[in-house]
């Protein structure tokens, strides 16, 4: 940004630490109280007790949930991060502004069209696991059990396609807890 504007290095070196410093000054009575009495202290304690617990999943350990859709070139097109790691994707992409879009249909998939070879439209719809119910905007694998020769192309193909996005995020390494 600053090279645009052929700001000299040292200049930018002498600004930005002068404007944080007004900006803090400016609204640190406003925006940052450090508590002063045990009462304050415990309501912050007390705070944390109460959200630690919201993003306490069900593995044992505490996360944050991110959500994203992935294009076929492994590019984000959308993501909600913070999502509490107690609550199930489902129950996180259910309260999305994505989902919202797809119900309220400004989503702006296309009409269906059929797929390569075939006459049959079929809707465009979202690929997710397990989790996620059935509907017709989002497709989910069949269950294991029992599955015929079409179900097990099916799920082959959906998890072609999962895979990209699981791929799409890089392999960050997991903390069980808190030291």
């Amino acid at each position: 940004m600053f090279y645009v504007r052929r700001v000299p290095h040292d200049t930018i070196s002498l600004l930005i630490p002068e404007v944080c410093q007004t900006i803090i000054d400016e609204y640190k009575d406003e925006v940052m109280k450090c508590p002063t009495t045990p009462e304050e202290w415990r309501a912050i304690s007390d705070k944390f007790m109460e959200s630690g617990s919201l993003y306490y999943n069900y593995k044992g350990f505490y996360s944050v949930v991110l959500m994203a859709l992935v294009d076929a070139d492994y590019k984000f097109i959308w993501a909600d991060i913070g999502g509490m790691g107690s609550a199930s994707d489902a129950q996180i992409y259910n309260a999305s502004e994505l989902n919202e879009c797809v119900e309220d249909g400004s989503i702006g998939f296309p009409d269906p069209d059929p797929f390569p070879n075939d006459n049959q439209d079929v809707p465009y719809f979202f690929v997710g696991d397990d989790a996620f119910a059935l509907l017709p905007n989002m497709m989910k694998p069949y269950s294991l059990r029992g599955m015929t020769r079409p179900e097990r192309i099916l799920n082959y193909r959906l998890s072609r396609a999962r895979r990209v996005a699981e791929n799409a995020l890089p392999s960050w390494p997991t903390v069980s807890k808190f030291s």
